[in-house]
């Protein structure tokens, strides 16, 4: 074979050779993959391959998360749930899943992530929303009298932090991110929804942090 076209046919498998090399970051959780993923992988596009199981609640997260990570061999595991867990029963005007429950479920996750995976593993901290526009507005099909309380994602974030510390697991502050921002600007007039503005700065927030653990 010449030497030109040798060269040439080394150029096109370069790119196949580069995705084999980048190191793998899977992302798990609440309103990532329709929402901020997309951002992520796009700054981190070259850098880092950006893969998740998708899924919406923390109680989905505990079905074969541990084999679903370990086989795809990540660096970087960014993990964010507890919206959902923090929604209103439209019948009972309470949390869907008990903090009580919330907390041996988390306890499941870290455990079992400390235990199964060496990636660096950080936890996300849900967002705050607005519950005087939840009060203006009528809340989605199946919330409660609010779609969700501030007060509950504050609680609930108290004890998501509480049991990552023990497992030594890093924290990422997303409700002080979507806060020092202005919620108000971040979040639709229902109170609980992003805009397209906010999932592009979280996405930034988010793919900076993953950024600073990958290895160099």
């Amino acid at each position: 074979m010449p030497i030109h076209g040798l060269i040439f046919w080394l150029l096109t498998l370069l790119p196949f050779a580069q995705g084999v090399l980048l190191p793998k970051v899977v992302m798990v959780g609440d309103s990532i993959r329709g929402g901020y993923q997309p951002v992520v992988e796009r700054r981190l596009k070259g850098s880092a391959e950006v893969v998740g199981p998708g899924g919406t609640t923390s109680r989905a997260l505990l079905e074969h998360l541990d084999e679903w990570i370990i086989a795809r061999k990540p660096v970087v595991v960014y993990v964010n749930c507890g919206l959902h867990d923090c929604a209103l029963d439209r019948k009972t005007n309470e949390p869907r899943v008990l903090i009580q429950e919330y907390r041996a479920n988390l306890e499941k996750i870290f455990e079992r992530l400390h235990r199964e995976t060496q990636a660096h593993v950080i936890w996300a901290t849900t967002t705050p929303v607005n519950e005087e526009w939840q009060v203006s507005v009528p809340p989605p099909r199946g919330y409660g009298a609010l779609g969700r309380r501030n007060s509950d994602v504050r609680a609930y974030n108290a004890v998501a932090v509480e049991i990552a510390r023990r497992f030594d697991i890093e924290v990422h502050d997303l409700y002080d991110v979507v806060t020092r921002a202005g919620r108000d600007k971040q979040l639709k007039e229902d109170g609980i929804h992003f805009t397209e503005a906010a999932y592009e700065l979280i996405g930034q927030a988010v793919a900076e942090t993953i950024r600073a653990r990958l290895p160099h």
